[in-house]
């Protein structure tokens, strides 16, 4: 099973040079995988989680790719009503081909309503919208990026088994993954899921994966494996954007499941 890292590409404390040195630390600390969210235009519903500066995906991992050479470079995920379809195919597949086929584009249907409005783009239509464009991202994907649909309602289950390689779940809890995967046969299984580290046990029966002592997140680790995860992402950041100036913190946490990984490997 491969591990990836959700990185910050946005917020107050995030620069060219605070995104250089995440690449640095997730490459150089054998992770397999780096990813970044979207966001196209900063409306007050969005920047209320995710402020500006906001460094728009594609234009990102483009950057990032002559940074580095080994880690594979995705989205976590790209709102696709957000761009015409057969322009993030192109993006897509010159992304991929520049950074030597390293690319996993995560997909999904958004939740920023007034981002949609500003756009011009319906928000009650991003469901219907969502599987056209990746009906036409599957027929113009010649260097087959893979795709992985996120989403953890029904219906983004459904788009997954119907249009995806992977479901891309965000920040559940073991139980309920384990669940859905009982009751459904899906392309593969690459779940995000939270890296918070605590010092004592967190017991509540609702606590999302990967929150706890470092033992706790080692077995949530274990606990995907064996329902067939074949990647895991580990999201550090914890929805404060004053964090990203603090960016240490993530990249300690980082360095202590990347070595207990290293150990045991």
């Amino acid at each position: 099973m491969q591990l990836g890292v959700n990185v910050p590409n946005f917020g107050p404390g995030t620069d060219p040079g605070v995104l250089r040195e995440w690449a640095r630390t997730v490459e150089g600390l054998g992770f397999d995988l780096l990813m970044v969210s979207d966001h196209v235009t900063v409306t007050p519903d969005v920047a209320e989680r995710y402020p500006e500066p906001f460094y728009e995906p594609f234009t990102t991992l483009s950057w990032l790719a002559g940074l580095t050479t080994r880690v594979r470079l995705g989205t976590t995920v790209l709102v696709l009503p957000y761009r015409p379809p057969l322009l993030t195919a192109r993006m897509a597949t010159n992304l991929d081909r520049l950074s030597g086929g390293r690319l996993v584009l995560g997909v999904g249907v958004g939740w920023a309503r007034q981002e949609f409005d500003a756009l011009g783009v319906p928000f009650g239509a991003r469901g219907r919208l969502t599987d056209e464009h990746l009906e036409t991202l599957r027929s113009n994907n010649p260097t087959s990026v893979p795709i992985w649909v996120g989403g953890n309602s029904e219906a983004g289950i459904r788009r997954a088994i119907g249009h995806g390689d992977a479901w891309h779940p965000l920040h559940g809890t073991l139980p309920w993954m384990r669940s859905v995967l009982a009751q459904h046969t899906l392309p593969g299984f690459a779940p995000r899921i939270a890296l918070r580290l605590t010092g004592t046990p967190v017991d509540d029966p609702e606590r999302i994966a990967g929150v706890g002592t470092l033992e706790q997140v080692l077995d949530d680790l274990d606990q995907l494996r064996a329902l067939g995860a074949e990647t895991v992402v580990l999201d550090p950041y914890r929805g404060d954007p004053e964090e990203t100036r603090r960016p240490d913190a993530a990249w300690q946490a980082l360095t202590a499941v990347a070595t207990h990984r290293r150990t045991t490997s």
